[in-house]
């Protein structure tokens, strides 16, 4: 369990060692010494099986393990491998890409693909509550420059917006990120996605975009970026600025490219990491943090591809 300390690489990779300690860390975290039947919820009448880490419930008579109900069933990653990849993408600012994983837990780089499409989904899971107090809220687009296409592929319609992803994002003052794409920043998105996380009364900062002032319930006051009025009093996006700056750093230095399909993926990554950061957990804090998210999630893959 977490141990309130924040540990380095090498302290992480001697304490996980082998797949017998991991799996018995993935234990204490799951069921607190009390395996619990992921089929029933029973925590009485477990027997251990002879087979280390396997259980059986003898109420619903099924067997499991720790990883059954988790991002991690099915897969034949060991879990020292798993954990040590959470372990990257908890502490690395910009994002760590497949093949960077591929060469550290020497695996193809197919696995770590889809062990780090798992660990995304596991990000963006229980992720509902409100925000609220002073919010700040911006939108941005995710795409490759012009300059970095093949001919076939651009756009030739100079800079700008075209052709990319618009992500809208909103941010707390020293509080939580949400981010969520979109297929359109016009009004009625802005509203009905904004309207719809964060609590009525609160403050809410954006930029000149006419489209936050159909947004209802709440406080809204903005700064004109266009006549290069950035701040004014408690006002600014500042916050929620400094989020698309790491966001497309990530995206640009790390991943190169997000598919359109798994864009939200990302964009989960990216939030949980930061929203992880803002409350100061330590490592290995941030580390119980995804893998209590993990659990109650299921992905195969045929659906991230199909």
């Amino acid at each position: 369990m977490n141990d309130g300390v924040t540990i380095s690489t090498y302290e992480f990779l001697t304490r996980f060692t082998t797949e017998r300690e991991a799996r018995s860390y993935l234990e204490d975290c799951r069921w607190h010494g009390s395996p619990t039947c992921p089929e029933c919820g029973a925590t009485s009448r477990i027997q251990t099986r002879k087979i280390e880490g396997y259980y059986r419930c003898l109420t619903c008579k099924s067997d499991f393990t720790v990883r059954n109900g988790t991002i991690f069933e099915r897969s034949h990653v060991p879990l020292d491998k798993w954990l040590y990849a959470i372990y990257l993408l908890v502490t690395a600012r910009k994002g760590v890409s497949s093949l960077q994983l591929s060469k550290e837990i020497g695996v193809t780089q197919k696995t770590a693909w889809f062990m780090l499409a798992r660990l995304r989904k596991a990000c963006g899971n229980g992720n509902d509550s409100l925000l609220s107090g002073i919010i700040e809220a911006d939108e941005t687009f995710l795409g490759g420059k012009e300059a970095n296409k093949h001919e076939q592929k651009k756009q030739h319609s100079g800079r700008g917006s075209v052709g990319k992803t618009p992500v809208i994002g909103m941010r707390e003052r020293g509080g939580r990120t949400k981010a969520v794409v979109v297929e359109k920043v016009d009004s009625n998105t802005i509203k009905e996605h904004v309207e719809g996380q964060i609590t009525l009364g609160s403050d809410l900062y954006t930029d000149e975009h006419a489209a936050y002032k159909s947004v209802a319930g709440l406080n809204h006051q903005s700064v004109n970026h266009s006549a290069k009025q950035f701040v004014d009093g408690m006002v600014h996006t500042n916050g929620i600025e400094s989020v698309w700056a790491v966001l497309k750093h990530g995206f640009y230095g790390i991943y190169h490219h997000f598919s359109q399909k798994h864009n939200q993926g990302y964009v989960d990554e990216f939030t949980y990491r930061l929203n992880e950061r803002n409350v100061k957990e330590l490592t290995m804090g941030r580390v119980d943090a995804l893998l209590g998210k993990s659990v109650g999630l299921r992905l195969t893959y045929a659906g991230l591809v199909g």
